[in-house]
């Protein structure tokens, strides 16, 4: 497949992005203008600047005119899209692709969730009519599979397993403890996350991503013109997307220990920003952890750890604030909440403060203010494992040499 990207032709020059919560007092509409207008500020640019405008939203809204109202744009194209839970980064990706075009000269980005008003505790959505045959299936229960697939793969006891989940939920609410915007801002006790409510299989609701209300937006400019706007742009490595098959589950040879749409999703971005070897080259990850056994096997799609040496890695705290790599430093879809057409913008937006070092001193990674590495990626899917999609970005502090 070919992967020849925009490498360094667009940069980002302003972000924003929403606490992620249950907001009862604000609308749709009212997240939007947040986060525009925190982007527009971060930016030090108006509306009128922006010439087009990439919309995602899964299930809060129809057309681009909910984001024109909202935002009272005066007749310039809004474009609304969705893909699953990797809408956001959709909405960012076509942004960056129409101003590498030279269709546009600044583009905005922006996605929303109201996921709270619906008075359920999942994603609650109308399903396009079928034959009928597909099985009927929760996410926890979908994700749920990876957990012992994954054990019997590698030789691991249930014991061990359950270990390596409850570090991997600890991680990401020690994190979000560190977060002013995550919708869980505490730190759980080992035994808490291991001992709570069964959800599916292993699963306990600490092993489970929050639902929650949102948005984050990014505005985007070729990057011969972002030091215009800002001395601290985000430079663009890699986009890349992939539409699995959807065969994984009538597939015998599919074991349920990796998501081929990431394998070759990552293959993509990792060939277009040069990068040879992820776990030493990058500083930070963002990757979607909706469930716990889910970042899990990431770790080796992304190419962070080896094949069935995951879980020793997260054992031995290798992607803990202080690990050889971050993962998830703003406390991940678990800690953050999960917000489907914000998610993978917020993603951005962490790597947008770490590059900068406007982190939180708690949480600023090392690696990033010594100058040992300057590049972020974020990883967002969408679907359940055998049948998703998949998208992976590449964002670094500098222009590549």
């Amino acid at each position: 497949m070919a992967s020849n990207g925009i490498r360094d032709k667009v940069a980002i020059i302003g972000m924003g992005c929403t606490p992620f919560a249950e907001h009862w007092n604000k609308s749709a509409e009212d997240l939007l203008v947040d986060s525009s207008q925190a982007a527009l500020t971060s930016a030090g640019v108006k509306l009128d600047d922006v010439d087009a405008f990439w919309f995602g939203t899964m299930n809060s809204g129809w057309s681009g005119q909910m984001l024109s109202r909202a935002l009272k744009i005066d007749y310039k194209p809004v474009t609304r899209l969705e893909n699953l839970c990797a809408t956001g980064s959709e909405a960012f990706r076509n942004a960056c692709y129409a101003v590498a075009s030279g269709a546009v000269d600044m583009a905005m980005a922006i996605g929303v969730e109201k996921l709270k008003d619906s008075g359920y505790s999942g994603l609650v959505r109308q399903e396009p009519p079928s034959d009928g045959t597909k099985v009927p299936i929760t996410a926890p229960a979908a994700f749920g599979l990876l957990a012992p697939a994954y054990a019997n793969a590698y030789g691991l006891d249930d014991e061990t397993l359950k270990d390596v989940l409850t570090r991997i939920s600890w991680k990401n609410h020690y994190n979000g403890a560190r977060n002013e915007r995550a919708q869980f801002q505490s730190e759980l006790p080992l035994e808490t996350i291991r001992n709570s409510p069964k959800i599916a299989g292993m699963l306990g609701i600490h092993d489970c991503s929050g639902v929650s209300d949102g948005s984050a937006a990014a505005i985007i400019v070729r990057a011969e013109d972002a030091h215009l706007y800002t001395d601290k742009p985000v430079y663009v490595k890699a986009l890349s997307m992939v539409a699995g098959p959807g065969a994984g589950p009538m597939d015998p040879s599919y074991d349920y220990t990796s998501f081929r749409e990431v394998v070759a999703c990552a293959a993509g971005a990792y060939q277009q920003a040069g990068i040879t070897n992820p776990r030493a080259e990058i500083a930070l990850a963002e990757v979607h952890d909706c469930f716990t056994p889910t970042e899990l096997v990431l770790m080796e799609d992304l190419g962070f750890s080896k094949r069935g040496e995951g879980w020793k890695d997260v054992l031995d705290g290798a992607f803990d604030l202080t690990g050889d790599l971050a993962v998830n430093p703003d406390g991940g879809l678990k800690s953050f909440g999960h917000p489907i057409g914000a998610t993978g913008l917020r993603m951005l937006f962490e790597c947008w403060l770490q590059l900068r070092q406007e982190a939180p001193a708690e949480r600023q990674l090392a690696s990033i203010v010594n100058g040992e590495r300057k590049i972020g990626l974020t990883h967002n899917l969408g679907g359940h494992p055998g049948d998703c999609v998949s998208f992976v970005s590449v964002v670094g502090s500098e222009p590549s040499a």
